[in-house]
């Protein structure tokens, strides 16, 4: 965390200026600016090109004053902190000097209570680089210490006593302290492998295991060809998902910060860059409508409103009661028939009943799960979502009642005449529908413990009991369709 270059002797006195993007917190509040600035209205998306005309500093007010970032929910770099706190209780004075606007420098201040002064932008300047160093010296004169992190930062260490690297590339660093004494070092903590995977939420592709439910319930898995293209509408339909899972989060910056477990996803804790989540986003969505294209164009027009779906879901269904879980259905449904027009195999009535009774009862899992952890912490509603904890009492019986709807129909199912010639031995599926009453109830009462994670589709890969009912529940309908027991039944 540290490297101790320069001891501060005579020079106790100096005051230590810190950066704030960057720095002080591993955001940009700029790029977080113009994202809530957007959630107001995509609209606002077009008035954008022609603020930046007028100047950096007229663009960043124009922005700022549409758009509030919470400085009480921005990812401060911790160990920075307790490190100016300590210095202050010295006596060192501690000035925050940023780019960023001035509304948003001033919170941050308001909110840490550790500033003697604030230098940001506003409407006269922008305050980087040298303009920045500019009026640093025209407050403090050339007795000072820095604390930045980027190349842009350079002329304002070359002049003053001395440096304090935060977050800085490895290259950066070393041109620093050949060049200028430095009192204090806080590594960049690298982006790992588990934070890249978290962030495309791999765990998630699981979901689209789905596209291969029509081959299946087909009993069509041995049809090489059909199997490699529903492989490759997965690969497309998995790299789609990953990139707007990134869209969300970027999205929902705000509102998962205030969530007891979603404060500590790759964007909001900010491990991971904004501008560089949005890269490979739009890079991952590029892919996947390529490989849909190779798929069919039917798969493409598939992929392609499940994109606007998943989008306008973002955007703006999240928001309304009841309409998100309801979208969140028809999104796992979706899967199913993408999967079925993949294969060109039609996908039956029974299965998108089932399917819609299903995935409602799995999203109602996945709010009350939320709902339950908010309770647990002490709050009453959610942040960004029109739910409350009240609402359990309507949303848990509505789910468990889709639970057993989805029995109902797979019920309904086992003794339609098309099931009854189709499988050796109809009656045995009766035995998976014992086994989907154990499971769903269990979730549910997983749920009403607060023992569920956020997502019922992780707790199931997870949880032992899920993972052997599902595959006790795979193998007896296999056994069901290919071998004659009639006799022993």
């Amino acid at each position: 965390m540290k490297i101790d270059l320069v001891q501060v002797n005579s020079a106790a006195a100096w005051p230590i200026v810190v950066d704030l993007d960057g720095t002080l917190t591993a955001t940009d509040t700029l790029v977080e600016s113009v994202i809530q600035f957007i959630k107001q209205s995509p609209l606002n998306l077009l008035r954008l090109p022609f603020w930046l005309l007028k100047g950096r500093a007229a663009f960043k007010d124009a922005v700022c004053s549409r758009a509030a970032i919470s400085a009480d929910r921005l990812p401060y770099r911790e160990a920075l902190l307790v490190y100016l706190r300590s210095e202050k209780s010295k006596g060192r004075h501690i000035i925050l000097a940023t780019a960023a606007h001035k509304s948003i420098a001033q919170g941050v201040s308001d909110h840490l209570a550790l500033f003697d002064d604030v230098l940001a932008t506003d409407m006269g300047r922008n305050l980087k680089g040298s303009v920045k160093l500019e009026a640093i010296q025209e407050k403090l004169g050339t007795d000072f210490v820095y604390a930045g992190d980027s190349r842009s930062d350079i002329p304002i260490w070359n002049a003053a006593q001395a440096a304090i690297l935060v977050g800085a590339s490895a290259g950066l660093a070393k041109s620093v302290r050949d060049r200028n004494p430095v009192e204090q070092e806080f590594s960049k903590e690298p982006i790992g492998f588990s934070t890249w995977m978290k962030a495309l939420r791999v765990h998630q592709w699981l979901k689209n295991l789905l596209l291969f439910v029509p081959l299946l319930t087909a009993f069509s898995f041995m049809d090489i060809g059909k199997l490699a293209t529903i492989a490759l509408a997965f690969l497309s339909f998995s790299s789609a998902a990953s990139a707007t899972y990134m869209f969300n989060d970027l999205w929902d910056l705000e509102n998962d910060r205030a969530h007891p477990r979603k404060k500590d996803r790759p964007f909001a804790s900010a491990r991971i860059p904004i501008l560089t989540g949005l890269v490979v986003a739009g890079c991952l969505l590029m892919l996947a409508f390529a490989l849909a294209l190779v798929v069919s164009q039917a798969f493409f027009l598939m992929l392609l409103l499940y994109v606007i779906l998943t989008s306008s879901y973002s955007w703006m269904f999240k928001e309304y009661v009841l309409i998100d879980v309801i979208m969140l259905s028809l999104l796992y449904t979706l899967r199913i028939l993408a999967g079925s027009v993949a294969a060109a195999i039609p996908t039956s009535e029974w299965l998108l009943a089932f399917s819609v009774f299903m995935f409602l009862s799995l999203a109602l899992v996945k709010r009350c799960s939320e709902l339950i952890s908010l309770e647990q912490i002490g709050n009453i509603a959610a942040r960004g979502r029109d739910y409350r904890v009240a609402d359990l009492a309507v949303l848990s019986p509505l789910g468990v009642a889709s639970a057993m709807s989805a029995v109902v129909v797979f019920g309904l199912f086992i003794n339609s005449p098309d099931t009854q010639s189709r499988y050796a031995t109809p009656g045995l599926l009766w035995l998976v529908a014992i086994g989907l009453i154990y499971w769903l109830a269990r979730l549910w009462i997983k749920t009403s413990r607060g023992e569920m994670h956020d997502d019922p589709v992780i707790y199931a890969i997870k949880d032992r009991g899920s993972r052997s009912t599902v595959i006790v529940m795979a193998v007896t309908m296999l056994i069901a369709h290919f071998l004659a027991l009639d006799g022993m039944l």
